[in-house]
């Protein structure tokens, strides 16, 4: 297990990896032989990097099994092969996107300065996507969603749907309190997801070697995403 920032919605990969063998009971249990722990992380590790960087068709067992400095036996003996090891580490992020989620939605729907927590709520979000291993991964389930549908569905559900579920609890509450104006609460979640996240992630998909906006840019982004949310969800004093 790694120690990425835990405030990443879809801190990847390496995060969370189940280290029972195929099978097996996924939690961590007292009394493991930390040599096994350590082959397993070296194999999740080296199947991250070469997965993001080479996608799924383009990294063997061999390729892993090089890079984690273990024998392939060791691979099939932990993950039992190439599609479980894949699925393995892209739902090992799924347990940090839902702590991610509470984090970022904590307190929304009883905030005394709506306007403030939106805009509060689109930077800490736009900042967490931007990074350029979560952009990776998303990349990577999108090119993979033909091959693998159940896993990117599965995927979509744990971590960015989680997120607009969230939001929409969070939308109907201020419906309900009068401080939006948002009758069909899912698709303001929507409209808040793509003003905020939409053009990083499309430029993210269409010009891969892109770098991420500078933090100044990306404050401006989510500063901007949220004003126009606003300015179409939020009742103004007389309409309250």
């Amino acid at each position: 297990m790694t120690g990425e920032d835990p405030g990443n919605p879809e801190n990847v990969l390496v995060v969370r990896i189940p280290i029972s063998k195929p099978g097996g009971d996924p939690r961590p249990r007292q009394g493991l032989d930390p040599r096994a722990v350590r082959t397993r992380t070296a194999i999740a590790v080296a199947a991250t990097t070469l997965f993001l960087h080479q996608g799924y068709q383009g990294t063997s067992i061999d390729d892993i099994a090089a890079a984690a400095r273990v024998s392939k036996r060791s691979v099939y003996n932990n993950f039992g092969d190439k599609q479980r090891l894949f699925t393995e580490i892209v739902l090992g992020a799924t347990p940090t996107a839902a702590e991610f989620t509470e984090q970022l939605v904590t307190n929304l729907a009883d905030a005394a300065d709506v306007p403030t927590a939106i805009r509060s709520l689109a930077r800490r979000h736009l900042a967490a996507v931007a990074q350029p291993h979560v952009l990776q991964l998303r990349r990577l389930i999108i090119l993979e969603a033909t091959r693998f549908p159940d896993l990117a569905a599965e995927y979509y559900q744990r971590a960015p749907g989680r997120v607009i579920d969230a939001l929409t609890t969070a939308f109907q509450a201020l419906h309900q309190r009068g401080e939006l104006h948002a009758p069909n609460p899912r698709r303001a979640a929507e409209h808040y997801s793509y003003l905020v996240l939409g053009t990083l992630l499309d430029t993210a998909l269409f010009t891969p070697d892109a770098p991420p906006p500078p933090p100044a840019e990306l404050e401006q982004i989510a500063d901007t995403g949220a004003t126009a949310f606003l300015a179409a969800y939020r009742l103004g004093p007389e309409r309250r």
